[in-house]
C-alpha cells in the first residue's frame, strides 16, 4: 500500500462528481473561517469542574487552554476540551478546569482569547462530549457563475449525505503522521515515547483504511446502498444492528439508516458476510490482519463510523467578496470535505 497515496485526499472521489470546477480561496483572514461548537450537554450550574466557553483566534486548543489554566492558575494538565479546533480560524468552544475560581476571569484580557461565560459542572469535558460543530466560511475568488451549481450540491448533499472522510489534517503536513505509523506499524519500528504521539498516528491509519473503504464504496455506487452484512446505524437513535435484509436497502436511500465503516481496531465490532469481506481485504492491501490489531490496541481500540453525515441548515450565498457557506455538521465531521463537494476542487 502506498501510504503517500493514501493520505492524498485529493485522490478521493466525490459524490458529487461531473460538472465544473471552481478556484477559490479560504483562510485569507481568521474571520473567513468561523466554527462554533454544539456542546452534547451544558454545565449544571454544581460540581468541581469550571467549564469555560471562550472564542480564540490564532491559536490552536492546546495552547489557548493552556493561557487559560494559567490565568486561573490551575494544573493545564487536568483541563479537558471535547474537540480540537483550527488555529487559523476564529472558533467557539468549551473547556474545563478542576477547581478553577470563576472570580479569575472577571476582566481577563488574554491576547487571542475571548472569554464568553463560565460555569460549574460535576465532570470533566472528555473529548467527544460534543453534538457537532456550526461552520461559517468565506470562499474568496469564486467564479460568480457558480452559485447556482453550488446551490444544487449543497440541496444534494443535504439530502443524500456528504462522504465522511478524514480530512487532510488528520495525516499531518505532507502525510507525515501516517507515514510515521508505516513505519511502526508496518514495518516493525520503534513506537513513538510518548502515549499522544502513539495515539496521533494509530489514529492516522485506521483513518486512512477507512477512507480507501469509503472511497471503494463510491466507485462501486454503493454509497446510498446496503451491502449484505452491513453494520447499519440508526439515524433517529444512534442503534447499530447487521444488516442482512433486501429491504433495508429502500431504508438506506431514505436516509432511516446508515451503513458504517471501520475504525480498524481488537475491540471493533465487526460486520458480516460480504461487508467483512470487504472490510478484511482492505486490511490485508494496508499490511494487516485482525490479529495483528492488538499491536496498537491501548490506544487504538477501534470502533465504527457511519459513511455518510447531512449538513444542517445549509445556506449558500454570492457576495462582492466571495462565496459565503454555512452549515452544521456533527462531531467528526470535516468543513473541507463539503468545500470538495461543492467546489470540486481543494480551496487554499
Amino acid at each position: 500500500m502506498d501510504l503517500q497515496a493514501a493520505a492524498d485526499v485529493t485522490l478521493l472521489p466525490r459524490l458529487t462528481e461531473g460538472g465544473p470546477a471552481f478556484e477559490g480561496r479560504i483562510r485569507e483572514r481568521p474571520e473567513d473561517f468561523r466554527v462554533v461548537e454544539v456542546p452534547a450537554y451544558l454545565p449544571s450550574g454544581e460540581g468541581d469542574h469550571l467549564f469555560v466557553r471562550f472564542e480564540k483566534t490564532g491559536l490552536d486548543t492546546p495552547e489557548a487552554v493552556k493561557r487559560l489554566a494559567a490565568a486561573l492558575e490551575v494544573d493545564p494538565r487536568q483541563a479537558g476540551w471535547a474537540g480540537l479546533k483550527d488555529r487559523h480560524a476564529i472558533t467557539e468552544q468549551w473547556a474545563s478546569f478542576l477547581f478553577a475560581d470563576p472570580a479569575k476571569l472577571e476582566g481577563l484580557e488574554l491576547e487571542g482569547i475571548r472569554v464568553l461565560e463560565a460555569k460549574r459542572h460535576g465532570n470533566k469535558l472528555r473529548t467527544g462530549h460534543l453534538a457537532g460543530n456550526r461552520f461559517a466560511l468565506r470562499v474568496a475568488g469564486v467564479d460568480p457563475e457558480a452559485l447556482p451549481v453550488v446551490e444544487a450540491r449543497m440541496e444534494r448533499l443535504a439530502r443524500e449525505g456528504v462522504p465522511h472522510y478524514f480530512g487532510a489534517q488528520r495525516f499531518g503536513r505532507g502525510g507525515q503522521n501516517l507515514t510515521l505509523a508505516g513505519r511502526w506499524l508496518l514495518e516493525g519500528g520503534r513506537a513513538p515515547r510518548k502515549p499522544f504521539h502513539r495515539k496521533l498516528q494509530v489514529s492516522a491509519l485506521q483513518s486512512a483504511m477507512f477512507n480507501a473503504l469509503l472511497a471503494a464504496r463510491l466507485r462501486d455506487g454503493l454509497f446510498a446502498a446496503a451491502v449484505d452484512g452491513d453494520l447499519m446505524q440508526k439515524e433517529e437513535t444512534g442503534g447499530m444492528f447487521v444488516s442482512h435484509d433486501e429491504a433495508d436497502d429502500a431504508r438506506v436511500k431514505a436516509f432511516e439508516i446508515s451503513p458504517t465503516g471501520p475504525m480498524f481496531g481488537a475491540k471493533m465490532r465487526w460486520p458480516e458476510t460480504d461487508a467483512r469481506a470487504r472490510e478484511e481485504a482492505t486490511l490485508a492491501a494496508f499490511g494487516l490482519d485482525p490479529e495483528a490489531l492488538g499491536r496498537f490496541k491501548k490506544v487504538g481500540p477501534g470502533t465504527r463510523r457511519p459513511y455518510r453525515v447531512r449538513p444542517t441548515e445549509p445556506e449558500v450565498r454570492a457576495a462582492d467578496d466571495g462565496l459565503h457557506l454555512a452549515f452544521g455538521l456533527p462531531s467528526g465531521a470535516y468543513a473541507t470535505v463539503v468545500l470538495r463537494e461543492l467546489l470540486h476542487s481543494d480551496p487554499t
